[in-house]
């Protein structure tokens, strides 16, 4: 029978598995490509070349996954996390393959085709083997398996709420044994969880070989932490404070360190570091792509709007961008000239200022398509909140909470609120109100995936709509 702390003990020999299986894995795929490219070819040329890059492309793994924490712990956390992981991994060894080649010239040798099977088939056995190793896990924890002992320094609301989100998820292999506190905070405590006193905090933790202490306290009563670091300070275990940050309004809320000292976001803009880098990428190569196959599109258009009415193809307005900062963005023009000499007014259903080819245009959202001009210059991206007048901002930014939130990401041609039919006119603060709150989940969910599902659900949802005019 499997013992119940077995797998726990074991932690680091099934991480020193994993990584023997993810060589062994990657050895295959190339393997596995190789049969798949010269299927029915008895002996091709260079077999040798193929097996040598296949084992340097193995062996490169196994020194640049560890240091990108491939391997860690990740107990408590989605899947998701780990399979991401191992697949930014290999693209960035792939990437080394491929450039080292280029520098050798020996990129010709290869097969195209057999490189690409290679990638793909180890990038689906990487990521399954984190799917695979997670699942079973999981159902080991949920049966009671490979459990981490915890205690809960703080037997107040929030100490309680900790403890019943950890029984909740028994998935995660972590066990609560009891809440500590001073006396006059126990007595107030009702659950099931025991409770003891803090003085008997070390005693505890030496005893039922806890190697964990969540200190969970409003953030008043933070000096106590000198008495519990004091109480543990002679103990190998992981303290861990978890302060009261539930009952506050966060935007991608994290740690951070800024010059050796470690801050809790409390809002924080998900664009940073790697982040940036691949939304960066994704904008201009996605707008590049566009641009040039919706060119005659652009171009039909162009000519539309200039014989419809009279004045520029384009319409330039102010709105704010990233950080709040104003930019200018471009739209083909779908209203008369000096139809907003007063000031911009938002377009309402069977506005005479526009006009019947610009009614056209806004139908069928074709009249964003200069947009993609600023995505290349920077000022937008493909996905994000709509970016709305200097004007409104103004008006909405004192009547909407967290309102100006919407602006520590650039702002997008599309959106999670454009896709959920969030769009057009916003006359009534509830609906502004549901405009906000999606683009506040899509900062705080942002990532590659998010965005290519609201690019996709675009072309379903996103250019035809009956708030669209």
């Amino acid at each position: 029978m499997l013992r119940r702390g077995l797998l726990r003990d074991y932690s680091s020999a099934l991480a020193m598995l994993t990584r023997v299986l993810d060589v062994i894995l990657v050895c295959f795929a190339g393997w596995l490509a190789f049969k798949l490219r010269f299927h029915g070819i008895n002996r091709p040329p260079m077999m040798q070349a193929y097996l040598a890059l296949t084992i340097i492309g193995s062996l490169v793994v196994s020194v640049v996954f560890p240091p990108l924490s491939i391997y860690k712990s990740w107990r408590a956390k989605s899947v998701y996390a780990p399979a991401g992981r191992a697949l930014l991994g290999w693209c960035i060894v792939f990437a080394m393959v491929i450039i080292a080649l280029v520098v050798v010239h020996e990129a010709d040798i290869y097969s195209r085709l057999w490189l690409g099977f290679w990638f793909v088939l180890s990038a689906l056995f990487l990521v399954g083997l984190r799917f695979v190793v997670y699942w079973v896990l999981r159902e080991l924890r949920s049966r009671g398996y490979n459990r981490r002992p915890v205690v809960v320094v703080g037997a107040g609301l929030q100490g309680e709420n900790l403890a019943e989100r950890v029984h909740e998820a028994d998935w995660s292999g972590l066990e609560v044994l009891g809440l500590f506190d001073t006396p006059e905070y126990l007595h107030a405590y009702n659950g099931d969880i025991p409770r003891y006193s803090i003085e008997n905090l070390p005693e505890f933790v030496t005893c039922h070989q806890v190697t964990e202490v969540w200190v969970a306290m409003p953030l008043e009563r933070s000096g106590d932490l000198r008495q519990i670091i004091a109480l543990l300070r002679n103990m190998s275990i992981n303290v861990r404070y978890a302060p009261d940050l539930f009952g506050l309004s966060l935007l991608n809320h994290g740690l951070t360190e800024i010059v050796g000292v470690p801050m809790i976001d409390l809002s924080a803009s998900p664009m940073q570091g790697i982040n940036r880098l691949m939304k960066a990428l994704e904008d201009r190569l996605l707008a590049s792509l566009i641009l040039v196959l919706m060119s005659p599109v652009i171009a039909f258009i162009a000519c539309g709007v200039k014989l419809s009415s009279p004045g520029p193809v384009l319409f330039r307005q102010r709105r704010h961008g990233w950080d709040g900062q104003e930019i200018v963005i471009y739209k083909f023009r779908t209203m008369y000239v000096e139809a907003e000499a007063e000031g911009p007014v938002q377009a309402k259903r069977d506005d005479p200022r526009v006009t019947p080819f610009g009614r056209w245009l806004r139908k069928t959202s074709l009249d964003e398509l200069p947009q993609f001009i600023n995505v290349l210059q920077g000022r937008m991206s493909i996905v994000g909140p709509r970016p709305h007048a200097v004007e409104h901002n103004a008006q909405f930014c004192d009547m909407i909470d967290r309102y100006m939130l919407r602006h520590m990401v650039k702002p997008g041609i599309t959106g999670w609120a454009q896709i959920n039919g969030w769009r057009g006119e916003t006359d009534t603060i509830e609906k502004m109100q549901h405009r906000v709150g999606h683009d506040l989940y899509y900062i705080e969910h942002w990532s590659l995936g998010l965005d290519l599902k609201i690019i996709f659900l675009t072309l379903f949802k996103g250019f035809v709509h009956r708030n669209a005019f």
